[in-house]
């Protein structure tokens, strides 16, 4: 007698309260497009920008034409999601930034119970905040470009310095400390974001008390990093059956100063290289890093790792990881993948599985 095939029930949940919310969408929408049909019972969930959760019904024309920052429409409220997600088999958060990259809702995962794709808690927590994921690379030993952090509560800087003592600073106290410690062209960043939200490059003294205006309506913790003259790669992880895989590493040619947000989604001029042009030492050198990278957050399943080549040097410096990187139609986690023989479709089954 054949056994019957019992389909999983998988829920796909995508949008979010941060600022990556689009991308996430778009990220939702390559996704369910390339799910295999005939193995998955799909409920995608949307969380809209307020925190609110709707089932939503799967247009194959909308799936086709989303672009980013377009509203997504057949959705119904869900009145109840932690029963609704009890009843799942399975669970893809498709969800980027804070309050679901972040550890917040892989804890309601682990707290009903049901497997969930991704990192877990720990793992997610850290690598959400850049701030605390160089302090544990610093541990591990990979490079990294110089940097300082602080933060910004109520209208003061508290600076923090390398043994973690926090000491308040006038804002011009605290641009002579990154003056001394950081050379321009530097990077601003609020620690706990994405996609590049909230980032600036800056050049000078008056660029840089812009940049932290901007820096501080993402987060009140803000990291500020010397800025590297090299080539940006990245290398894919996948932890599947125990083992841990790298794809081949991809570069970014970007169409703006930085690989920035626009830069990222909007400028078409943007490109990737993949397999990036580089030597094979360093290569291999790239894909130990980061799976050295991943076991240092205790990650699990997958994330992207990205990279530094310098140019003068050639030395590899670590920038940050993703817990859950972008999974649209131009995304590097699977495009890597794809290059060494796995198909975007037999990757998702891998990180369900």
């Amino acid at each position: 007698m054949k056994r019957r095939f019992i389909m999983k029930k998988l829920a796909v949940i995508f949008g979010g309260k941060s600022t990556e919310h689009d991308v996430s969408v778009i990220s939702a929408m390559s996704i369910l497009k390339n799910l295999n049909k005939r193995k998955y019972e799909i409920y995608p969930i949307y969380i809209n920008k307020s925190g609110e959760w709707f089932k939503y019904t799967i247009d194959e024309k909308e799936i086709e034409n989303i672009k980013i920052g377009n509203e997504i429409s057949n959705t119904e409220k869900l009145e109840n999601p932690i029963e609704y997600l009890k009843k799942m088999d399975k669970i893809f958060p498709v969800l980027h930034g804070l309050y679901g990259e972040d550890g917040t809702i892989q804890g309601l995962f682990e707290l009903i119970k049901v497997p969930y794709v991704g990192c877990k808690v720990l793992a997610s927590s850290v690598a959400m905040d850049k701030a605390y994921t160089k302090i544990i690379f610093e541990r591990a030993g990979l490079e990294q470009a110089k940097y300082i952090y602080f933060k910004y509560q109520n209208g003061k800087y508290n600076y923090i310095d390398a043994k973690l003592n926090e000491t308040q600073k006038t804002q011009e106290e605290l641009i002579k400390i990154i003056e001394e410690n950081i050379k321009y062209p530097m990077f601003v960043k609020p620690s706990n974001s994405g996609s590049s939200v909230g980032v600036s490059k800056v050049k000078n003294e008056n660029e840089l008390k812009q940049a932290l205006e901007i820096a501080q309506k993402y987060d009140e913790k803000i990291l500020v990093e010397q800025g590297i003259n090299g080539r940006e790669v990245e290398c894919a992880v996948l932890e599947h059956n125990g083992k841990i895989q790298t794809s081949c590493i991809g570069e970014v040619k970007s169409a703006e100063d930085f690989y920035s947000f626009s830069s990222k989604y909007k400028n078409e001029n943007s490109k990737t290289q993949i397999p990036a042009t580089i030597d094979k030492a360093i290569s291999e050198e790239i894909q130990q890093q980061a799976k050295k990278a991943f076991k240092a957050i205790d990650g699990r399943n997958l994330a992207r790792v990205d990279f530094f080549i310098e140019d003068k040097t050639n030395k590899i410096i670590i920038n940050e990881i993703n817990t859950m990187p972008g999974f649209t139609s131009i995304s590097m986690y699977p495009k890597l993948f794809e290059q060494v023989g796995i198909s975007y479709t037999e990757l998702l089954d891998r990180l369900i599985d």
